[in-house]
């Protein structure tokens, strides 16, 4: 085959852009339990091709994020105590989703901190029982978030906290959605090597429109800016830790190493602002 060959199968293999409902819709379906019809050009039951799509996942987010916003606003206009408004702000979080990240990150807990070899650590995240480990991290992630969540309540109100579940729906997916495009998977027949892996113009994109919709909240004087920017950089910090430690004991990443990245994106989005509204650098 000649290199005109070479360069005109690769073309005709690159994915199409397929519009930003469809995109929207296929991230949708992807990421949470909500309904989505299936729409004209687009297979509503199979893996998507993740090679384009997830530059729309930040607004496919803010719609799973929608149910959480509004209780989480609702809530604590109406004078809610400000933990149990926390509180049923998350389960709305965990409901919507079906628990799909926070089950990644109990099974990453375990498999990575519960075997010794690279081999039996993969055997472990595929193991649907939850361990030590897992049961320890889905603990501290609920009572992080519950936490933090409450503390934004108490400090400003029900604003503040509607738009941190807003700032970080999206952030904290993109996150997993830039190990995903950066690092190898370790199975080529697990979840995150099915669905294709990001071309790396996905993640300006995807990073440039959570980012503006963090500083517009910002501008609209919903967050602290101080808050959102450690909020951001801590969960960078969370990312890259979580990315080298996967590279380093299982030799890539998976699909539970990814919800994980959610997870911990968000925990580290929510403390930035806690900490920050907590010493009144409001």
């Amino acid at each position: 085959m000649t290199q005109t060959d070479s360069d005109d199968a690769t073309q005709a293999t690159a994915p199409a852009w397929p519009g930003w409902l469809i995109a929207t819709a296929t991230c949708i379906r992807f990421y949470s339990r909500l309904p989505v019809p299936a729409l004209p050009g687009e297979t509503a039951h199979t893996l998507p091709d993740f090679r384009l799509v997830p530059r729309a996942l930040p607004v496919a987010a803010l719609v799973i994020a929608l149910p959480a916003t509004l209780i989480a606003l609702l809530a604590g206009l109406a004078g809610v105590n400000a933990l149990l408004t926390a509180a049923l702000t998350v389960t709305a979080l965990v409901v919507t989703t079906g628990a799909f990240h926070e089950d990644g990150l109990a099974d990453s807990a375990d498999g990575l901190f519960g075997g010794h070899t690279p081999e039996r650590r993969l055997e472990i995240m595929k193991d649907s029982r939850v361990g030590t480990f897992g049961a320890l991290a889905l603990g501290l992630s609920l009572l992080l978030r519950v936490s933090a969540l409450a503390a934004i309540l108490q400090g400003t109100g029900a604003w503040a906290a509607a738009a941190a579940v807003l700032v970080a729906a999206p952030w904290s997916r993109v996150e997993g959605l830039r190990i995903l495009a950066t690092t190898p998977p370790t199975r080529r027949d697990g979840a995150s090597a099915s669905v294709g892996q990001p071309d790396r113009s996905v993640l300006p994109v995807a990073y440039g429109l959570s980012g503006a919709l963090a500083l517009l909240l910002v501008a609209a004087g919903a967050l602290p800016l101080a808050g959102v920017l450690i909020g951001l950089a801590l969960s960078a910090l969370m990312t890259l830790w979580l990315s080298r430690t996967a590279i380093r004991l299982i030799g890539g990443q998976t699909g539970d190493i990814l919800g994980a990245a959610q997870q911990l994106g968000e925990i580290a989005i929510y403390l930035g602002l806690a900490i920050v509204i907590g010493w009144g650098g409001r």
